[in-house]
């Protein structure tokens, strides 16, 4: 497996001269590189910032993905697009990337943000208050939740609650209040419209434990179930600068929660980049892509993004958690060769029971190594000052603030001017196996 420590000459040299020749001629085919024989990796996209723009697609991702398909344009590897996005279907936005990319895009290869919560079947029988935009209902149905209300049907129920735009005032109580089910969990979705309506009844929903016609006793200690997919602070659009993301709610969320109660907002789930869940739901769907494609199992996951504090934080968080399960696998497998050979020499009787039982040879994916590009959030250009490094040195930054403080996290394993040199990278890296 090339790893910066056994290639940091080739791969340097490798990045400069794909600068360099890109810089003579952007549509020069001279350095174009091939996909290795029987690959071995996988490939995470980001798409916001790496393969658009908004609705607009980066120049350089439709050249990079020419270099994925055969000549019917099917991928020839295991191709995953991870996004934070939330306020859409799959296959709605599969059908997206294939009309920007030109390549056909199935729903199975992307995984949204809210994409894992299928895995919290604990919560599918539950009423649920659901929070974003778009078609949320829909989406938390396809999910598997099964009682399910928004924030805009919450507010006609409970025409009181909202109170902050005159003109949407409604001074009539509604006659079923006191009938409406009890809310048992709140799941976030995505930046809502609305976020003074949203901040204002979600915060009811938490205060009366799922009850907002009454006055509570007291604050429920611990509150209702919260569940939150997609921490990004800012996402890069049309616009120069960087938007606010869900990321920006969730903060003010809870801001207005630790205001009012003096104690700090919980979260049963936190799930989206740089959740270390999210990658495990994306590898487990790269692993399916490639036994679907007759390749051999995945060793290496390139995850390439935009946002230091998103993609490559949670790229990097996960390649840890590889790292630790490939060095007890050996461990483990080395005992196990340890203990036969003694036991062959005839001087034990018994299996010592910690070794357990065997250890396959294939260990799966075996990294996660994370690639940051130059065309959406991160812009190599932007000078910190040398008191903002020492400020995001020691604080978390856009990184939310469940998530460890680590700023080694937020370094790229490698760093490319856009998605088709990241390509390009990765290509020659796996060449030099």
């Amino acid at each position: 497996m090339a790893t910066r420590t056994q290639f940091p000459r080739l791969l340097q040299d490798g990045v400069r001269l794909l600068r360099c020749e890109r810089s003579r001629n952007r549509n020069s085919k001279r350095f174009a590189h091939h996909i290795p024989q029987d690959p071995r990796f996988g490939l995470l996209f980001d798409i916001d910032g790496v393969l658009t723009r908004g609705r607009t697609p980066i120049p350089a991702a439709k050249e990079a993905f020419s270099k994925l398909v055969d000549s019917q344009g099917h991928f020839k590897l295991p191709v995953v697009f991870v996004t934070n996005a939330g306020n859409t279907l799959r296959q709605n936005k599969a059908r997206q990337l294939s009309e920007l990319l030109e390549v056909q895009v199935d729903p199975e290869q992307v995984v949204l943000s809210h994409s894992p919560l299928k895995m919290f079947r604990q919560f599918h029988d539950k009423h649920v208050l659901v929070s974003g935009q778009g078609p949320i209902i829909e989406i938390a149905k396809n999910l598997g939740f099964t009682k399910v209300t928004d924030v805009d049907t919450l507010r006609n129920r409970f025409p009181l609650l909202d109170m902050v735009d005159h003109k949407r005032r409604k001074h009539a109580p509604c006659a079923f209040e006191q009938y409406f089910p009890r809310i048992e969990a709140v799941v976030l979705f995505g930046e809502p419209v609305r976020w003074e309506t949203h901040l204002q009844l979600i915060l009811d929903v938490l205060l009366t434990d799922g009850r907002p016609c009454y006055l509570p006793k007291e604050v429920p200690d611990p509150h209702m179930p919260l569940l939150a997919c997609n921490m990004d602070l800012m996402w890069m659009a049309e616009a120069p600068m960087p938007r606010f993301g869900h990321g920006m709610f969730l903060q003010c969320l809870e801001s207005v929660y630790n205001k009012v109660t003096g104690s700090e907002l919980k979260y049963t789930g936190l799930i989206g980049k740089p959740s270390d869940l999210t990658y495990h739901h994306a590898e487990h769907v790269v692993e399916t892509q490639a036994q679907q494609l007759g390749l051999k199992q995945v060793r290496t996951i390139y995850a390439i993004g935009d946002n230091p504090e998103a993609d490559i934080y949670g790229a990097n968080l996960f390649n840890k958690y590889l790292q630790k399960k490939v060095a007890k696998a050996r461990a483990k497998k080395a005992a196990q060769k340890a203990l036969r050979q003694v036991e062959l020499e005839g001087t034990v009787t018994a299996v010592v029971e910690e070794v357990g039982e065997d250890v396959p040879d294939m260990l799966g994916c075996e990294a996660c190594e994370s690639i940051l590009v130059h065309t959406g959030v991160y812009r190599p250009n932007m000078e910190e000052t040398q008191e903002r490094n020492a400020y995001r040195a020691n604080h978390n930054g856009h990184v939310h603030r469940d998530f460890k403080l680590d700023p080694e996290l937020k370094k790229p394993a490698y760093e490319a001017e856009d998605v088709d040199v990241a390509i390009d990278m990765i290509f020659k890296i796996e060449s030099a196996h």
